[in-house]
């Protein structure tokens, strides 16, 4: 495999980075590490920091950061992993909801509202429990389980007065009740790379909220759940979610900044080192593209 340039855009350097980092020098890539907080981005000049970037990793926490950053990278014509439309539709959950249902993926009902007057409309439609999300957000934070009209009138104020407009926007989900855990599947354009439960007697099965994990095998229908829910979003290095119900499989997130570390720890795959040799593919077949007449 030819050697690449490779760029790391991040704002903190985690487990995850420091995994993916290693593969690539051990590998004798050039490795160009781009903190995001630092870097000035020039609406009409690629910056010197970016010159003859093969590939860029986008590894930004912040969500902010990471759409606009990505963003510039293809103004800039380099190519960058997740692209600028996968982390449009990932970080946004009415976006991410929309692209699975057009898809015909199977995910958790869901209605979205604009006041907290239609927003109880919307929970009563439901019934208890059901859960209330924030538009934008990871780890299973500000989310909420709303078991009775009292609790459902509570949050519901309470957002509304937290002053951000995303806040304003109400989204709602049914309940679906599950064998005490999910499944988070490491994919890269679709195709797994590794897979494992998180379990919990929290009804947040969140590996950030301390839940247990163990390695998955997957089956066919999961799979292609996998290779649907990423097409739906764009593709890229992705993390796909999915709960297990009486009917099968259903996929509620797909999130495209995705941590990797307790999957790492979690199964015998090498993650990394799969996820590197799909990084050289990507940045081979963009050299291939430019020399091509």
């Amino acid at each position: 495999m030819a050697r690449v340039k490779i760029g790391i855009l991040y704002s903190r350097i985690r487990k995850d980075e420091k995994l993916l980092l290693n593969e690539l020098r051990e590998r004798d890539h050039e490795v160009v590490k781009i903190d995001v907080r630092k870097q000035e981005f020039d609406v009409g000049e690629v910056p010197e920091a970016f010159a003859n970037l093969d590939l860029v990793v986008d590894r930004c926490l912040a969500t902010s950061r990471s759409l606009y950053a990505t963003k510039f990278f293809e103004a800039y014509g380099i190519p960058v992993v997740n692209s600028n439309e996968t982390a449009e539709v990932c970080a946004d959950k009415v976006k991410n909801s929309l692209a699975l249902e057009k898809a015909g993926v199977p995910t958790p009902a869901t209605k979205v509202a604009f006041t907290k007057e239609t927003a109880m409309e919307a929970i009563e439609d439901f019934g208890y429990p059901c859960v209330l999300k924030p538009v934008v957000g990871s780890w299973g934070r500000l989310m909420a389980k709303i078991d009775s009209p009292d609790a459902a009138e509570a949050i519901l104020e309470h957002k509304a007065t937290l002053g951000h407009y995303e806040h304003k926007v109400f989204y709602v989900q049914e309940f679906v009740e599950k064998p005490g855990r999910d499944i988070r599947v490491l994919a890269t354009d679709g195709e797994p790379v590794a897979a494992m439960v998180r379990s919990s007697d929290h009804w947040i099965t969140n590996a950030a909220k301390g839940a247990e994990t163990d390695v998955f095998e997957l089956d066919d229908e999961a799979e292609e759940l996998v290779q649907k829910a990423s097409d739906a979003v764009g593709g890229g290095l992705l993390g796909v979610d999915l709960m297990e119900t009486e009917d099968g499989y259903t996929v509620h997130e797909v999130n495209h900044t995705v941590e990797f570390k307790a999957l790492d720890e979690a199964v015998e795959t090498d993650v990394a080192g799969t996820v590197v040799d799909w990084l050289e593919t990507k940045a081979n077949a963009e050299n291939e593209l430019e020399v091509t007449p």
